[in-house]
């Protein structure tokens, strides 16, 4: 029986919050005695992880300028997980979107890994992180190669989307079928239920972008679209771009953070509609909005061509262009009441394909 297993479970870093970490909840729901490894644990900005034990790598003794450093703390990951000692598991959940597949274990361990996406920084989003030059070249080249070694430590592999199985089998050449990411269906339903007036942050009729500040989420086309709209914009997250951000917008847009879930389906169930710009390897805040009956407005690319109904739950542009965004917003608008009508009735039925419980029994499966 699984449960009687001694289980760790592995991810690249313990230090904020977001779609992802809803999936280490679910792990830790799954197996709660399981232990979970990382490279660097900062729990004031992971509360969430408080009833998890949680082991760090030799990266929590470095200083604090290096750790919060992703470009410093580059040459430190590698080794950081390869010098885990996770000798005394059965099994191993790696889950990551760079490093933590790069664990080593022992004969009988079984090491699964639920790739959230091969390396951005070394694959699909490279000219994001780099600029190219000879230097970058040849770390890159290294890592590159140091990285297809690592996809290769696993015994299996499992893709969080159809988007993310088509990357694994290009850059890694490895199949690994899809299990899509657990959607707390019923958690989220206590949410909804909860909403009222005190919840209130904003009056309604605005536009919402819900994503990490970071560049490869590509909100800045967002921001430049909307300087030349009178629609209102509320921006929330929080990221290495933040300030920048903050500097592009006009008086029609606001950033908020540290939104509680409450706060958060509030602001959902109050908009206009979802704004993602960026290419998803899944897109979690799709799910959230739909299951707020609110329709979304996503670039043509990634998991939001999974779980994103064209016509019905939302609307897609082609290219990461600030006048093709406009368009669709101008679309958008042409179509609002019949969308938002379809979106509410379609969108709550939508995210049930993505269930907990389905997650849950894929990944049994598979162990």
């Amino acid at each position: 029986m699984i449960k009687e297993k001694k289980v760790a479970i592995v991810y690249d870093w313990l230090d904020k919050w977001g779609g992802v970490e809803r999936v280490l909840l679910t792990l830790h729901e799954m197996f709660p005695e399981a232990v979970f490894f990382t490279s660097v644990y900062d729990k004031s900005r992971a509360p969430w992880t408080k009833d998890m034990r949680v082991e760090t790598s030799f990266m929590q003794g470095l200083p604090r300028f290096i750790k919060e450093n992703r470009i410093l703390s580059l040459p430190f990951y590698g080794p950081a997980f390869e010098s885990l000692n996770l000798s005394e598991y059965d099994l191993v959940i790696s889950v990551t979107s760079s490093f933590a597949k790069a664990i080593v274990t022992k004969p009988g361990t079984f090491h699964i890994c639920y790739l959230l996406t091969p390396s951005r920084f070394l694959w699909s989003h490279q000219r994001k992180y780099f600029k190219k030059n000879y230097l970058n070249g040849l770390v890159l080249n290294y890592l590159r190669n140091w990285d297809k070694v690592a996809a290769h430590r696993p015994d299996r592999i499992l893709s969080i989307s159809e988007t993310v199985k088509k990357r694994c089998l290009k850059y890694y050449g490895i199949k690994a079928p899809v299990v899509y990411p657990p959607f707390d269906v019923e958690y989220w339903k206590s949410i909804k239920a909860g909403i009222n007036n005190s919840h209130k942050l904003i009056k309604s009729g605005y536009f919402l972008v819900v994503s990490r500040l970071e560049s490869y989420k590509n909100v800045d086309i967002v921001l430049r679209a909307f300087r030349r709209l009178k629609d209102r914009l509320i921006i929330i997250g929080e990221g290495t771009m933040s300030e920048e951000l903050k500097s592009m917008g006009g008086k029609n847009v606001s950033f908020l953070s540290k939104v509680s879930d409450s706060q958060l389906g509030y602001l959902y169930k109050n908009s206009r509609a979802l704004i993602m710009p960026q290419e998803e390897d899944f897109g979690y805040v799709s799910l959230e909005a739909q299951f707020f009956g609110t329709p979304v407005i996503s670039h043509k690319k990634g998991g939001a061509t999974e779980t994103v109904i064209e016509g019905k739950t939302g609307i897609f542009f082609d290219s990461q262009s600030e006048k093709l965004l406009r368009q669709a917003i101008a679309r958008f608008k042409r179509i609002e009441y019949n969308l938002k009508t379809n979106a509410k009735l379609i969108g709550p039925k939508t995210v049930l394909r993505f269930g907990k419980n389905k997650f849950m029994e894929e990944l049994k499966k598979n162990l």
